[in-house]
Formats: C-alpha cells, structure tokens, sequence
C-alpha cells in the first residue's frame, strides 16, 4: 500500500524494572523521537495499548509524513507478535519498517544503520524476522557494547555504568537523529552519515 504509514519499532522490555537497561535502549530511542516531532500544541503524544503493545501516531512534516511507532510489550524474545499484528493492520511494506535496536557488537555510543541481515543473537530481531518471514526492514543500531567479564544476557539486563549512563543521553539524541536522518533522506544518506565509530572525524 502506497500510502500506508512507516512503522518505527522499538524493542525493550516492559516494566520500570527494566526501564534503564541496556536491552531498552530502543525504547528510550523512539521515545525521544516522538518527543521531538509531535505536533506541538497537542499536549504530547497519546500513546493506546494496541498490538500487545504501546503505540502512537507521528506526523512529522514532509517528506517523512505519518509515522507509527510500536514498542511491543511482550518482551524481547517475542517482539514478533506485536510486530506482525501492527504491520498486517497498517498494510506497512517492510520497505517503510525501522526497527531500533541495541547493538552489542558496536562500542558504547556507537550508532549505525542498515537494511537487512540476521539477527546477530538478538532475540527481538530473531522473533520479529520469524514472524514476518524476511529480515528485510531497516534497522537502527545503537552501540551498548559487550561485557569485559561475565554472560551476555546479564549485561544486557542491567543498567548502564555510571560513566555511560552519563552519556546515554547524547546517544539517545544521535540515534533519534540518525531515525530521522534515514526517514527524510533514504537508508543510503543516513548511513553516509551515521555509519562511523563516535571517535571518527565527520
């Protein structure tokens, strides 16, 4: 459908025990994005359970236009049911689909775009290619870096150091701007752009 909405996927777990988890950090992403492109005025955004999920409507000024964003709430490992069910509802291609993820095979703070590929053990991506038979969608890729010691899983869930968490902020926003980026200007602008280490030179 032509004109169906994009849909801008979030993955995290619900719950305020997980709220500042490293595995949220998708959450925390569209969050911020929906603060800055509601329409002002409007009180902000009404955000309804729907798709076993939290979801609202965006509709940021041209060329981007509506926008649904999704964060499912059936935890990580079964992301695809909420994601499938919004995508067969809104007709949505997986062309107009971003899923914003965390990353732990970039470095802490470390942002990158791309469309397609596995899952790289990520069991949100897992679930949702599962459901939708393609792994087809663009993706946001935001850097949480992986443990120097101990399991995987436990670092994901926990929260972020005291010297990261300083920082989330200021990755939160380049990640939002990079969803923005790829929105406006096609996935091949935004990944010139984005697709580089935080210590790189622009």
């Amino acid at each position: 459908m032509t004109d169906s909405p994009w849909l801008i996927v979030g993955l995290g777990n619900p719950g305020p025990e997980y709220a500042k988890h490293r595995h949220n950090v998708g959450f925390m992403v569209v969050e911020r994005w929906v603060d800055r492109h509601v329409t002002p005025g409007t009180g902000g955004a009404a955000w309804k359970s729907q798709f076993k999920g939290r979801t609202t409507t965006v509709r940021p000024e041209p060329p981007i236009g509506r926008c649904v964003v999704l964060e499912p709430l059936t935890y990580m490992n079964r992301s695809g049911e909420s994601v499938r069910a919004a995508v067969d509802f809104h007709g949505t291609s997986v062309e107009r689909m971003v899923v914003v993820h965390d990353e732990i095979d970039f470095e802490f703070g470390r942002v990158g775009l791309k469309r397609g590929g596995g899952h790289g053990g990520h069991n949100g991506l897992r679930d949702i290619i599962k459901h939708l038979g393609t792994p087809g969608f663009a993706r946001v890729r935001v850097g949480i870096g992986r443990p120097v010691h101990g399991e995987v899983a436990n670092w994901v869930l926990s929260n972020f150091s005291a010297e990261d968490a300083a920082l989330v902020d200021d990755l939160t926003n380049r990640a939002e701007q990079a969803l923005t980026c790829l929105l406006a200007e096609g996935i091949t602008s935004a990944m010139n752009q984005f697709n580089r280490s935080p210590a790189e030179p622009s």
